[in-house]
């Protein structure tokens, strides 16, 4: 018996800019089909999820019957209690300005579903406890099992998930997974954007796009069969340690032995304590990686290093041989400190030009408020051309795919070649390429220029061969 046809998509194009994004897409998902969008960085995919999701395409987009669509977004998007999205990049860390962030109570009670019903729906992804928690306050996997929830109290009959993996730790990427075969079962349609090798056993078949062209779409044994033969391993130039070198400059590192020292750590927002206790300490030159599960305290551990968390100021904390809190800025912190993270992505200036946003690494601004001198302007070109970002030079951020936004960001951090270096989940949105790429920059980086490196990811594969010491984090303590 042939299967019905459940979306049929014909000479699909998308501009922006007077680039095309998507180029004359055709394909159809039949019942039953499971359908995974793969493809490097600046390939379209979420420009076609989000195109599909809206339905307002110059091409046809045609589902069975008027369907009802939930998109699951990988950036977290929420409003205040004023209705409005004007979150600032530190307000997380601050007690008081977090509370004006809804609950995820308040946003699911917006469905029109009885009390019962959203009590059911968290028991059933494991967020009960979570109910009236601040939404700005959840970590990325607590994050998309709220938007999760709130798609399932609307009744959506198909889920788009926008890279659903990043930024989860194992245990909850299995959970995810779980949830999603679960909603399989019960006739919701998925479609999810994800990475070669990251593909989920419930996905059925696999479209790749190739510069906004959808190159094929396969069976999952097909893709597996071309995955094992390696037809989709591709090479960036070898990194040259000369070129890094006159473009780095091999300034000296901090001369002081102790860069970090954490004595007995707290930190605790109204009755809920995040961190218990914490001693660590850092010397020049050593590369550590900081692993735990979501929520496990290691955004917030890391922000008050960084001087984001006002509450650093009440511990007994030094950076670079100074107790915080004893006459130093939060900019002669900062100016030591070469910085990304999952968070800083989310809040950075999006209408900033590339340029600009990797020259503000040189001030530690979000966005770039001074003019710069024609040797500032030479620096930032290099950096630019060492990423393979030089073509963005005058593209607004927002024009650029999330793992191309992902590449800016990582030459900002590393522009000014600070001695010290905290990457937060640095490979999060690139593909397979740029990530082994950016890996191999790293172990180089550190190793020629006795850098100090606090390195946190989920995937154990992306840790720089230089890092040899380990802090593991569970529920707010340090796990022996």
């Amino acid at each position: 018996m042939q299967k019905s046809t459940i979306l049929e998509v014909n000479n699909l194009t998308v501009q922006f800019a007077g680039k095309k994004v998507l180029n004359n897409l055709s394909f159809t998902i039949k019942e039953g089909e499971t359908l995974a969008i793969v493809g490097s960085s600046g390939s379209g995919k979420t420009t076609l999820i989000k195109t599909l999701a809206s339905r307002h395409t110059n091409g046809s987009v045609a589902f069975a019957g008027a369907p009802r669509i939930a998109t699951i977004s990988q950036q977290h998007v929420f409003k205040n209690l004023s209705n409005t999205s004007n979150f600032y990049y530190q307000q997380r860390f601050n007690s008081c300005d977090s509370e004006d962030a809804l609950s995820i109570n308040d946003v699911l009670a917006t469905t029109g579903c009885k009390e019962d019903k959203i009590i059911e729906t968290l028991q059933v992804l494991g967020m009960s406890h979570l109910r009236f928690t601040r939404l700005i306050q959840l970590s990325n996997g607590e994050h998309k099992r709220f938007q999760i929830a709130k798609a399932i109290l609307q009744n959506a009959e198909w889920i788009l998930f926008d890279s659903p993996y990043a930024g989860l730790d194992a245990s909850a990427r299995d959970l995810l997974n779980t949830i999603i075969t679960s909603l399989i079962s019960k006739k919701i349609n998925i479609i999810l954007v994800t990475s070669y090798g990251e593909m989920p056993s419930f996905v059925t078949h696999i479209a790749e796009l190739e510069k906004g062209n959808l190159k094929e779409k396969i069976t999952l044994t097909a893709f597996n069969n071309n995955i094992a033969t390696n037809n989709y391993q591709k090479h960036l130039p070898s990194i040259d340690i000369n070129t890094l070198a006159t473009v780095s400059g091999f300034q000296e590192s901090e001369n002081c032995t102790v860069i970090l020292k954490m004595v007995n750590t707290n930190v605790r927002y109204q009755q809920k304590q995040i961190l218990y206790n914490i001693n660590w300490r850092v010397n020049r030159g050593e590369c550590w990686s900081i692993i735990g599960h979501n929520g496990s305290g290691k955004s917030t551990l890391l922000s008050l290093i960084t001087g984001d968390n006002p509450q650093a100021f009440a511990n007994e904390i030094y950076l670079f041989g100074q107790k915080k809190g004893s006459g130093e800025t939060i900019w002669e912190i900062k100016k030591k400190i070469g910085y990304v993270s999952p968070e800083l992505h989310h809040y950075f200036d999006a209408s900033s030009t590339c340029f600009d946003v990797v020259a503000s690494g040189l001030f530690d601004t979000i966005g770039l408020f001074k003019s710069l001198n024609s040797s500032q302007k030479k620096l930032v070109r290099q950096w630019m051309d060492l990423f393979h970002i030089s073509k963005f030079e005058k593209n607004a951020f927002r024009q650029l795919s999330n793992g191309e936004q992902r590449l800016v960001l990582l030459a900002r951090a590393l522009i000014k070649n600070p001695p010290l270096l905290i990457l937060d989940e640095p490979c999060q949105g690139l593909d397979a390429e740029n990530a082994t790429w950016f890996i191999s920059l790293i172990n180089n980086i550190c190793k020629n220029q006795n850098k100090t490196l606090i390195y946190v990811t989920h995937y154990e594969h992306e840790i720089p061969e230089c890092v040899t010491k380990t802090l593991k984090l569970h529920q707010g303590k340090i796990a022996v």
